[in-house]
């Protein structure tokens, strides 16, 4: 009885432990070396981690609560404050999410998932590996989230022709473990797979004025994207081996689908053209333009063309992730001009740390540790402070110590929380805890060596050095 009490009465109890934490941090006298402001931001800071992690309001409430306190407490002006929501992040990842819409609608990604999957349709272990590998090359390019919506159906479909069963079949859990994960690994690889990658510039432009381009972050994280296909690949035929011998029925349902679709329509075509066009100006002139004029002017484009409508595009974007954003980086603005970064640093870490390679190796492990229990944005929102004003305390480059959080809080492989598309992966049935739990655990041990080796030898070499 008393634990259905303490259970029934859970949301209740973080909210008054989060409100006693910040009134008691508010009200007691600042520590040396912080600000009475630096204060109030850590205040603040405080109340959204524990409502992040508790999740007893949702995250872009949260960080719409941060917008509100920060003039309220006379941290931050409030014209600069709703200033900090107009950021240029914020409008590139809302551009990105309309035009992963279109590419939905339209059903363009859908059509290229049919013909390159019916291209692997040759045996259990080339079907695998297609699996992994298409979901991981469109989260290149669009939200992880919505591609591994969009392959979803066509796995279940494919799991049914081979008449897989749920929790029992091995090759079934390595299929649709295969897609989720593959759609992480490939959302770390460009700006437009999750948010992390444009909330974390945002993060860093806004604190230092510096920014990582486009193409930089590409050659950054595109190592680490191979190795950890190839090695999810070999580690999901090793957990679970498959127990047929052919696919030939998948097959024949993939042929039968792309024949059923029929010829590609002008509206996929266009589309088709415009994220090809749109793709080649973020490489070539982002730096020059900046990435959310480029991705603002394809939408618009797309919807001259009525190649969108907005009622689509209204069911489609995440408008409660934009606050999320926004709020992250107001939040993240404060804590670097009031000083309680440098403050948080000075009391944790810094003390322990004898070299720029063990601040990354440090500020990567636990990136990777908290995007399993959190969301990866969140953890980006209060780590990138932190990892900033480290860099500035041991005179490296920030833009390293933005890519030590960023990167790595993409590579949630075990728990729904931590990456959308292991939930999705989740509800088909065939997964339980424990089939990602013991893979998982593998892989975030493999993300975190992979991502410190290609930092020390590789980095340096794209002008990433300490």
């Amino acid at each position: 009885m008393d634990s259905f009490l303490l259970t029934k009465n859970y949301r209740y109890i973080i909210i008054l432990v989060a409100i006693f934490l910040f009134g008691l941090m508010v009200y007691m006298p600042a520590p040396e070396g912080l600000t009475d402001d630096g204060k109030k931001a850590l205040a603040i800071f405080v109340l959204c981690v524990v409502f992040w992690v508790s999740q007893v309001i949702p995250l872009m409430i949260t960080s719409l609560l941060a917008i509100i306190l920060f003039p309220l407490m006379g941290v931050l002006p409030a014209d600069k404050t709703y200033s900090l929501f107009g950021n240029q992040a914020v409008f590139f990842i809302l551009g990105a999410f309309i035009l992963a819409s279109s590419v939905t609608r339209t059903g363009l990604g859908n059509r290229v998932a049919l013909i390159v999957l019916k291209w692997f349709g040759r045996s259990p272990k080339i079907l695998l590996l297609g699996v992994i590998t298409l979901p991981a090359f469109f989260s290149f390019w669009m939200s992880e989230h919505a591609v591994a919506a969009m392959m979803f159906p066509v796995v279940v479909a494919i799991s049914a022709s081979l008449e897989l069963k749920p929790t029992k079949s091995n090759y079934g859990k390595a299929l649709f473990l295969g897609m989720a994960w593959g759609c992480v690994i490939g959302g770390i690889a460009t700006f437009l797979g999750g948010a992390r990658a444009p909330l974390a510039v945002g993060i860093l432009q806004d604190a230092t004025g510096e920014s990582i381009d486009f193409i930089k972050w590409t050659l950054a994280a595109l190592p680490t994207v191979i190795v950890m296909l190839a090695v999810t690949y070999l580690l999901l035929i090793i957990l679970f081996p498959a127990e047929i011998k052919d696919v030939k029925r998948a097959r024949i349902l993939l042929i039968n689908r792309t024949a059923c679709i029929g010829k590609m329509k002008r509206d996929e075509w266009s589309i088709g053209i415009l994220m090809l066009l749109t793709i080649f100006s973020w490489i070539c002139f982002g730096k020059r333009f900046g990435l959310a004029n480029i991705t603002l002017a394809a939408v618009v484009i797309a919807f001259v063309f009525k190649l969108l409508r907005w009622k689509e595009v209204e069911e489609d974007v995440n408008w409660g992730l934009i606050f999320m954003y926004g709020g992250a980086i107001c939040l993240g603005s404060a804590l670097g001009k009031t000083g309680a970064t440098h403050w948080l640093v000075d009391i944790t870490i810094s003390g322990s740390i004898q070299s720029p390679f063990t601040l990354i190796m440090i500020i990567s492990l636990v990136a990777i540790i908290m995007t399993e229990a959190i969301s990866n944005s969140a953890v980006v929102a209060l780590l990138t402070p932190i990892a900033i004003g480290l860099a500035i305390d041991f005179s490296i480059n920030p833009a390293i110590t933005t890519l030590a959080v960023a990167v790595p809080s993409g590579l949630g492989f075990i728990l729904p929380i931590g990456a959308p598309a292991v939930a999705i992966a989740y509800s088909s049935g065939f997964i339980k805890t424990g089939d990602a739990f013991k893979g998982g655990i593998i892989l975030n041990i493999a993300a975190w060596i992979l991502f410190n080796f290609f930092a020390y030898f590789y980095w340096p070499i794209l002008g990433l050095g300490w």
